[in-house]
């Protein structure tokens, strides 16, 4: 069941009854555990936060996590009660959130001073009689050409006023449906590509997840996708059995690949729904909605309109004539035409607002899309909106963003590799490992998914979240990043658009075209002894064009022809064949020694052993770095 999107998640402990003084609660500073019985929490912590304002290793968290099923990184935000639950099993005392003295503002917000370390994190606790249902969100998904677009334009037609030439006037990338007095929002993405890319980034934005199916096509690769990527994200799924209107249409066997594919429909015993529908002739839309809303209402969705608004882009764009431009989808809160928003590494006042019918508003509830106006740069999809206090508070908020974006640069990306399994499993940070599994034709599945699941134990499982023929592409890649999975190929190759996302993203991809190998590899790491790879990066080539004798020494005078050459590992090149390997010792310009000395230079080589290089030879020159084994093809 999806936690709500409100500050109180409600999934763990008790909740706090509401102050009889009407006083919004809010949350104080955490102090050391070591100095005081109970510690303090925020509404939301991250993992590295909590570990550090218990005095324990972030392992330590993690694996407290894991054993309640949640896999977060160092860095993941987590709720209140979650974090508290891991602090009481850690043997800390946690108090109940205490309220900062301060008088309640206009809108019910309090004003409360918090000092700067901890602003961004901490946000106010909501009052549990604040919290007011709200509309779900819905992501539809599926197979091309199944009919996900002509799904959502059937909604929307049937709900809209009468009076509305052409019902909707303006795509923003998500959209609202009201009957009867209930609201749904869709989010119009491309599919599960842009679903997952949001996950990648952190966002958690989806409620439902629509898998469309054509009653004439069935269960096709990408409805598997689309499936396993609704899995990967824990998302309750609806099936829309759409095109029933059409004679060749066989909804039996489409309810029969489903289960082959692990989809049981509650028809057959299972617990996700099917609708019938025709987007072509609206039969089953009605049907469908109330679906949708019964599904939302098991999942009890509330959020509190009368905070600062914390929202999701789900796109945006630079217009010539209105400059940085934003959909967001308000989460909490309320957004408000003046409010200070800061939005990933770039913030703003919003100029102006406008729903997805083109119209201005002046403010935007909890689950409603807005199209933001004033923002300094455009954001990326996926950052998180926040209203901050003042200009002041946002450009600081923005500049240590980029602070810390700057310093992670030279970091890890901190996603699954197998050469960091082991340590992970021995740190209780791996519970099992996640692989998508790509192969060359169908046949090779079951027998590579077979010997992956008798390497699982104790310690670790195999989870393989997605499966399938073909090429490794670059929705495989978004959603290994989104769920800290690896990437396996078996006699396939890697899409050009999939490496730059796996090198973007630091998604450990292995091609193999041995079984034996791929499992031998897999059983190394779960064991701790898989080695990495050495290998060797040409960084540049010189030709020589001048001897000078220094005593035994000879320095090749040699002129940079190609990237560039650095201290480290050099072959000497003459007529085609290499006539030694040796490495630089020195690297001088003119009379200076050097680091390195780029293409286009001349520069003095000398080299440790050899010394009888002649002119015309070509000096090579090699570093050697750490990879990650896997076969590139």
């Amino acid at each position: 069941m999806a936690r709500s999107r409100s500050g109180t998640r409600g999934r763990r402990g008790p909740r706090k009854p509401p102050r009889r003084d009407g006083a919004q609660q809010s949350q104080v500073q955490v102090l050391d555990p070591r100095e005081r019985g109970a510690i303090e929490l925020p509404a939301t912590i991250t993992v590295k936060e909590l570990a550090d304002a218990l005095a324990v290793n972030p392992a330590d968290v993690i694996r407290e996590l894991i054993k309640s099923g949640i896999f977060a990184t160092i860095n993941q935000l987590i709720d209140r009660d979650t974090a508290s639950l891991v602090a009481s099993e850690l043997g800390y005392e946690v108090a109940e959130a205490a309220a900062v003295s301060a008088a309640p503002s206009v809108d019910g917000e309090t004003d409360g001073v918090v000092p700067e370390a901890t602003k961004e994190l901490l946000f106010e606790e909501d009052d549990p009689s604040a919290l007011q249902p709200r509309a779900p969100i819905v992501t539809v998904m599926g197979h091309v050409d199944h009919g996900k677009t002509s799904l959502l334009d059937a909604l929307r037609t049937t709900t809209v006023a009468a009076g509305e030439r052409g019902g909707i006037t303006q795509h923003i990338g998500a959209s609202e449906v009201e009957k009867d007095g209930k609201r749904i929002v869709f989010l119009d993405t491309p599919g599960h590509e842009a679903f997952t890319a949001m996950r990648a980034r952190g966002a958690r934005v989806t409620d439902i997840a629509v898998i469309v199916v054509a009653a004439d096509d069935g269960v096709m690769p990408q409805t598997l996708e689309a499936i396993n990527h609704a899995r990967a994200a824990r998302v309750p799924i609806v099936i829309a059995l759409n095109k029933i209107d059409k004679a060749d249409g066989n909804a039996d066997r489409v309810k029969t690949e489903l289960t082959e594919a692990g989809v049981v429909i509650e028809e057959y015993g299972g617990d996700v729904p099917l609708v019938p529908v025709s987007a072509r002739t609206g039969q089953g839309l009605d049907e469908l909605f109330e679906m949708l809303l019964l599904v939302s209402d098991l999942q009890e969705l509330t959020a509190n309109p009368k905070r600062k608004a914390i929202g999701t882009i789900v796109e945006a764009e630079l217009d010539k004539g209105r400059g940085p431009v934003a959909t967001a989808l308000v989460q909490t809160g309320t957004l408000k035409v003046g409010d200070i928003i800061v939005v990933g590494e770039t913030f703003g006042k919003v100029r102006a607002l406008e729903n997805d019918k083109g119209k201005r508003i002046a403010k935007a509830g909890p689950a409603t899309p807005a199209v933001v106006l004033g923002l300094s740069d455009v954001p990326q999809a996926g950052d998180i909106l926040r209203v901050v206090a003042d200009e002041k508070e946002a450009r600081s908020t923005v500049e240590r963003r980029k602070a810390e974006t700057s310093a992670r640069g030279g970091e890890a990306s901190g996603r699954a590799t197998l050469e960091d399994l082991y340590r992970q499993i021995q740190a209780g940070q791996a519970k099992e490992l996640r692989i998508i599994l790509k192969s060359d034709v169908s046949g090779s599945l079951g027998a590579i998914t077979h010997s992956l699941e008798r390497l699982s134990t104790d310690e670790v499982r195999i989870n393989l979240l997605h499966e399938a023929a073909g090429d490794i592409t670059d929705n495989d890649v978004m959603l290994a990043a989104a769920s800290n999975a690896i990437v396996v190929g078996f006699n396939t190759r890697v899409t050009d658009t999939a490496r730059r996302a796996a090198e973007s993203e630091g998604v450990d991809i292995r091609l193999y075209d041995i079984i034996y190998k791929l499992t031998d590899d897999v059983d190394a790491a779960l064991k701790g002894l898989l080695e990495p790879e050495i290998v060797e990066v040409i960084e540049g080539r010189a030709e020589v064009r001048q001897i000078i004798r220094v005593g035994r020494q000879v320095i090749a005078g040699s002129y940079v022809t190609d990237g560039r050459i650095v201290r480290g590992g050099a072959r000497v090149w003459r007529g085609g064949k290499v006539v030694a390997t040796d490495r630089i010792e020195s690297l001088r310009r003119f009379r200076d020694d050097v680091r390195e000395v780029a293409a286009n230079f001349e520069c003095g080589i000398g080299l440790a052993n050899f010394n009888d290089v002649v002119e015309g030879d070509v000096i090579e020159c090699f570093t050697s770095q750490t990879v990650s084994r896997a076969v590139t093809g």
